[in-house]
């Protein structure tokens, strides 16, 4: 049995105003850049580790006024060998945590709740942090009343040796961690133990080593008889003058260390390595070490839990490498929270280990419930949205539609209207793959807290009836918000392909036709596109339809292009569409465009 931080509250740090997260065993943070996550694991360091590093700029700042205090809560409870949570802690756990401290929830289960509050000092000008045995565990909000103004409890201080906590942030490099004595390798190294036994041999063997180094080199030995003049000036009783090659004493080996890897032909040391190589090897040496530790306290049977805050793991390493090492940091004893910017990361850890940090007004952190969720449910949204598209962990807004003519031509559209392209403004356009694939998606933004909106087709034939579908699947997925504040549906009976044609762009639509087709140079462009656009123009609305739903692709972006080169508006659902867009991400349109 061992213990686990279940839950995480935090208020006036940094960025975070007040926001609960709940861990796992490994739990990885995602988001867009700035949206909390280096913050939260900063403020584990402050409940659990180095709080040296606090400044002004920590506390939370809101208008012209700024926090008065820090507050980070923990709440550990005991969990079994399966990760399970459990009744009661470990006989070695309560002996640690002592009985005085531990308390039992409504169900009988037990659990530990610590608090930390962090204050500016004005008699000593400096920043203290005193530490609290809650009595309960609050409601995040009951009754208008904050979770952070409940009564803090019984004053104690918390550190304990058994649940150290590390930090390593995107910096790391294992060049750096061999010449630093507080780096997780200078630690191991300095713990390096041999027996009198040993240390003899293998200095009787350094010192033959070194004679025959020196013996075999005529420019070692002539600097060796050269420095031996050195006694006629000395009054000394010197026994002479020792060149060493190699280091002399067992002592002083780490000092010289040197990390090689070897391929198939040749070794390398670690600084011809590249930036990926030495990261992933310095996250290793931190797996090592708190291996390290762990066999010390099987040794002394003492309990050991660590907490691992590990900063993107990513770092200069190729996708599958990614997925290794994310697989290695799983495997490590105790906790680990790592934030990351890595899709694959994202993609090979499992739904209930993930955690979104959304930044708006507040920061939020959103989460899958997988426990409400089908086998089959959970499959999808790893088949359809996780694996396919992982990027959209990272986004500010999520479009959703059906069509492939969308997926090529909205976001060209967007550039004109906003003046600024898709990515800029951390939009993504999301092809769900036909109009009864959006609920996985749904599903994933809304637990995710990611906003979101549909741009959605409105055929209703015998054979389909795609309003009354996607009508269904928004019902399904949860959501909070009304149906007329997320989904744009074009005119009834249209698909976004007969929406422009009756819009009036048939015009545009048939020289977008034109431009695509084949031609071997541009004299062959000349000499044929006019003509083929006089065929073209005889087309009426139903064959121009057939011709541009027969190659998606390949006409969706020629159609924008000419639209927005002609002095025509954009089309009546998309100008919608960039309307509820810029509600969200309160941002103005650019004048690019003609319309209003």
């Amino acid at each position: 049995m061992s213990i686990l931080i279940k839950t995480v509250r935090i208020a006036g740090f940094r960025g975070l105003e007040n926001i609960e997260v709940t861990l796992k065993q490994s739990t990885i943070l995602t988001g867009m850049n700035n949206t909390g996550k280096t913050s939260f694991l900063k403020a584990l360091q402050l409940a659990l580790g180095n709080r040296q590093f606090v400044s002004q700029d920590d506390f939370f700042i809101q208008g012209s006024s700024v926090c008065e205090k820090i507050i980070i809560d923990l709440l550990i409870v005991p969990i079994n060998c399966d990760g399970k949570q459990c009744e009661s802690f470990s006989e070695d756990w309560e002996i640690l945590l002592t009985t005085d401290r531990i308390r039992n929830d409504d169900t009988g289960n037990a659990f530990v709740s610590f608090r930390t509050i962090i204050t500016f000092g004005m008699i000593k000008n400096s920043y203290k942090a005193q530490q609290f045995i809650q009595q309960d565990w609050p409601e995040f909000k009951q009754d208008d009343v904050d979770w952070f103004d409940v009564e803090n409890g019984k004053r104690t201080n918390f550190h304990f040796d058994e649940v150290p906590f590390f930090y390593m942030d995107a910096q790391r490099d294992i060049l750096e961690d061999t010449k630093l004595r507080s780096s997780y390798l200078g630690k191991m190294l300095s713990k390096i133990e041999y027996s009198a036994e040993d240390i003899k041999d293998i200095e009787d063997q350094i010192k033959t080593l070194n004679e025959k180094a020196v013996s075999s080199s005529d420019i070692l030995s002539n600097i060796r008889t050269t420095l031996k003049e050195l006694d006629t000036a000395m009054d000394t009783r010197s026994e002479g003058i020792e060149i060493t090659p190699f280091t002399k004493k067992i002592r002083d080996l780490n000092k010289g260390l040197t990390i090689y890897y070897t391929d198939s032909r040749d070794s390398f040391s670690m600084e011809y390595h590249g930036m990926g190589t030495r990261s992933w090897s310095s996250l290793l040496t931190l797996k090592s070490f708190i291996a390290l530790l762990s066999k010390n306290a099987e040794t002394k049977k003492s309990v050991f839990f660590p907490v691992l805050a590990i900063e993107e793991p990513e770092a200069h390493l190729h996708p599958n490498a990614q997925k290794k090492l994310f697989v290695q940091i799983d495997a490590i004893a105790g906790q680990k929270i790592i934030s990351t910017h890595s899709p694959y990361i994202a993609a090979t850890a499992k739904l209930d280990q993930i955690r979104n940090f959304y930044k708006d007004e507040i920061v939020t952190c959103g989460r899958i419930m997988t426990d409400s969720l089908s086998e089959e449910e959970i499959r999808k949204i790893y088949r359809q949205v996780i694996n396919t598209r992982g990027e959209i962990f990272f986004s500010k807004l999520l479009v959703f539609f059906e069509g492939e003519t969308e997926e090529q031509a909205l976001p060209i559209f967007a550039q004109k209207h906003f003046g600024k392209t898709s990515v800029e403004m951390g939009l993504d356009f999301v092809g769900v793959g036909g109009f009864g694939g959006y609920l996985p998606f749904l599903r994933f933004a809304e637990a995710m807290n990611i906003p979101w909106l549909i741009f959605s087709d409105a055929e209703n034939t015998s054979d389909k009836n795609i309003k009354g579908n996607v009508q269904q699947q928004f019902s399904n997925c949860g959501s909070p918000k009304s149906e007329r504040d997320c989904i744009v549906f074009i005119d009834d009976g249209n698909d976004f392909e007969k929406q422009l044609i009756s819009d009036g762009f048939g015009d545009e639509i048939k020289k977008a036709i034109a431009s695509s087709d084949v031609y071997t140079n541009e004299k062959h462009r000349e000499a044929k596109e006019q003509y083929r656009l006089t065929e073209i123009q005889g087309y009426d609305d139903e064959k121009l339809y057939n011709v541009i739903t027969a190659s998606k692709t390949q006409y969706g972006p020629a159609i924008a292009e000419q639209i927005i080169q002609s002095e025509k508006d954009l089309p009546p659902k998309v100008i919608e569409l960039f309307h509820r867009i810029s509600a969200i991400l309160k941002i103005g349109r650019q004048k690019h465009d003609n319309h209003n």
